[in-house]
């Protein structure tokens, strides 16, 4: 793979998952205030959109602070990103465990719609990163 199809990937990455911060910011955002609006008490989905909001605004920054130092890579730097992206997918898809995690106990522990909300929204969160980070990493292909 040649550097500048490498930047280009990279750069595609980064405007998706920047693209997936902003629906997150706006999508937890516009939740929290027709809750607030129409005054209504759902845990379940407040604690939602806290989190899809928080999670936005995290993916928001990191995507804007890998924006900046985007250059050509050599091949340690391909291999550097590589296991960045591995690492990231692992993480991701631990997050998905733990949300999952979190609405099973909320759930069973009375019925705690909170937890609940929150684990489904980072159920959400790390599947959705994992694809995204998986994605690059097939059409990077195996290093040879």
């Amino acid at each position: 793979m040649w550097a500048d199809t490498l930047m280009s990937l990279e750069q595609g990455h980064l405007l998706r998952l920047g693209a997936w911060a902003v629906l997150c910011i706006v999508g937890g955002t516009a939740v929290l205030a027709i809750l607030a609006v129409r005054r209504l008490d759902a845990p379940m989905a407040r604690h939602f959109a806290i989190q899809t909001a928080a999670w936005g605004a995290i993916c928001g920054a990191l995507a804007l602070w890998a924006s900046r130092g985007l250059a050509y890579r050599d091949f340690a730097g391909v291999q550097k990103l590589v296991n960045m992206l591995w690492l990231n997918t692992g993480l991701d898809i631990g997050y998905a465990a733990v949300g999952a995690t979190m609405m099973i106990t909320g759930w069973r522990l009375g019925r705690r719609l909170g937890v609940v909300g929150a684990g489904l929204a980072i159920v959400i969160q790390g599947v959705v990163l994992a694809l995204l980070d998986y994605r690059v990493l097939v059409l990077i292909g195996p290093l040879r």
